[in-house]
């Protein structure tokens, strides 16, 4: 992008791509910058927020535009808010051939959230089983009213493989942010926003930022919070190092101090001294970490230990708390999450929220931060009464660690699939919450009379009021609801014919092995013993 561009003081839109999974938001991306991530992309789905740049040449001139692509399964919709609270212009991306789906109805709630325009693009019209008319009827029950339709909304329908369509999306795109009047000073300082931060195993701590104003130059520093970094190593989009960066461009920077807060405003200021200074004023002021930081965070039904950025925190013992009365024991289950980015944690976070909740196991999450899971990680989980977990996405597992979860039967699993690790920490976190066994009742009879009792042999009859009473099963006797004594039916009876189980409704005769001799009147429950 060449100053000239910016001379007259607008900037280049920056675009949310938002949509449900899988309707083609990263294809259509590919054909617009020419390239081909999707086949690169894990599951065949966008599990990062990406930042991308285009030209587009139309009969006013070449245009630059800012793409921002975001996840579309529902487990990244903090992703998803984050691209959009900095884009200029979302554009919504509905399949022609399945129209509006829940992803769908998520991302036009966020959309309008952030208070932005949008416009529809209806995508995959060239497959067999599109249907442009029904995806629009779709949108329109769903209180998404396009042009012609009795809305103000935007739309053109395209194909990402032959790119009809595509020009004019661009055009409409070009003409939202000409009417949001935006504009930039290519002169002063650099400034914008921190839309993802990861741990490159190599070089440190980077982040991508998008400049939304002034001009970021090499030799500069960059701020942000308790975070700085040099303006040495600055690359664009497609990983190109470069001197300086203007406005509407989206940059990765390595260097920082420490990883940055997602979603944090960042600046540029001339100096190392000035640098150091305004970040050490920042570690002074109290703040609220962002949770998409790394910091510890809490899930609904989970909690995250005060203590996890220190590395304490694992050795939690079993409380104690109640249920309908009844004090239990309680087990504690510490989790450390590991991403390759730091946003990807809030998607792991999501998913740890769906989860079936256990009145008899409180997961805490004590530590969370991006790089691969290291032997720190396994001694912070393995250092308590009960092992832990390790959870790894789109990371790997240092040899030392690997080696030490075995020996303190720390569970360490990888994934590169969100819907995979859900999978896996749902069947980890059953098979290890404590289990309780339990009596549940299966049938109850009135005891109508008692006909002969030898040693503790006790023959009975009675008549089925509740569910149904089976041969072998055990038994309570209960008096005015209070139990007097247990046995087993051993064998059954209806109308003199063996039986193996009477229902409801229906009078029997039982011998019963019991140290306790029944009276008419007597209740007789049933039970099962199950674990749960």
């Amino acid at each position: 992008m060449s100053q000239e561009n910016l001379i007259s003081g607008e900037r280049p839109p920056i675009v949310a791509i938002v949509g449900h999974i899988d309707h083609g938001k990263s294809t259509l991306l590919d054909y617009i910058r020419k390239t081909n991530i999707t086949e690169k992309e894990a599951g065949g789905i966008t599990q990062h927020l990406s930042a991308y740049e285009a030209q587009h040449a139309n009969a006013t001139g070449t245009h630059h535009i800012t793409f921002l692509d975001t996840p579309g399964h529902e487990a990244f919709r903090a992703m998803r808010l984050r691209g959009l609270e900095v884009a200029d212009v979302a554009v919504l991306v509905v399949s022609a051939e399945d129209g509006a789906k829940p992803q769908t109805l998520e991302a036009v709630k966020l959309i309008e959230e952030t208070e932005i325009p949008y416009i529809v693009a209806i995508t995959k019209i060239d497959k067999p089983g599109a249907d442009v008319e029904k995806a629009k009827m779709s949108l329109l029950e769903n209180g998404i009213y396009l042009e012609g339709l009795g809305g103000e909304i935007p739309f053109t329908a395209i194909s990402s493989k032959s790119g009809e369509g595509i020009p004019e999306l661009l055009d409409l795109i070009l003409l939202a942010g000409e009417l949001e009047g935006l504009s930039a000073d290519p002169e002063k300082a650099g400034e914008g926003l921190v839309i993802e931060a990861h741990l490159d195993p190599k070089r440190g701590n980077a982040a991508t930022l998008i400049v939304q104003d002034g001009t970021v130059e090499s030799g500069e520093y960059i701020i942000s919070g308790d975070t700085m970094a040099p303006v040495r190593i600055m690359e664009n989009y497609v990983g190109k190092a470069i001197k300086s960066a203007l406005p509407g461009s989206p940059i990765l920077v390595v260097g920082f101090s420490s990883l940055p807060q997602i979603g944090a405003k960042w600046r540029c200021v001339e100096t190392k001294k000035e640098a150091e200074q305004e970040v050490e004023q920042a570690k002074r002021e109290p703040a609220q970490k962002s949770p998409s930081s790394g910091a510890p965070l809490t899930a609904k039904g989970f909690s995250a230990s005060a203590s996890a950025e220190n590395g304490d925190g694992a050795d939690q013992p079993a409380s104690a708390t109640e249920v309908g009365g009844e004090p239990i024991e309680v087990m504690n289950l510490s989790v450390v999450i590991k991403t390759d980015f730091a946003g990807t944690g809030d998607a792991v976070v999501h998913e740890l929220e769906k989860l079936p909740k256990h009145a008899r196991l409180n997961v805490h999450i004590v530590g969370r931060g991006t790089g691969p899971i290291s032997k720190s990680d396994v001694e912070l989980v393995g250092s308590g009464a009960v092992p832990g977990i390790i959870l790894g996405f789109n990371v790997k597992a240092d040899r030392d660690a690997v080696q030490l979860a075995e020996r303190l039967g720390v569970s360490a699993a990888t994934f590169s699939i969100i819907y995979e690790l859900t999978k896996w920490l749902g069947e980890e976190i059953e098979k290890r919450r404590p289990r309780a066994e339990m009596e549940e009742k299966t049938g109850a009879a009135k005891l109508l009379k008692v006909f002969s009792t030898v040693k503790n042999k006790v023959v009975v009859g009675g008549r089925v009021d509740e569910g149904e009473i089976n041969e072998g099963a055990d038994i309570k006797i209960m008096r005015r609801d209070v139990e007097v004594g247990r046995g087993t039916i051993t064998t059954l009876q209806t109308q003199k014919n063996a039986t193996k189980n009477v229902e409801k409704g229906n009078e029997f005769g039982a011998m019963l092995k019991i140290d306790f001799e029944p009276a008419a009147g007597d209740t007789l429950e049933a039970f099962a013993t199950v674990t749960k």
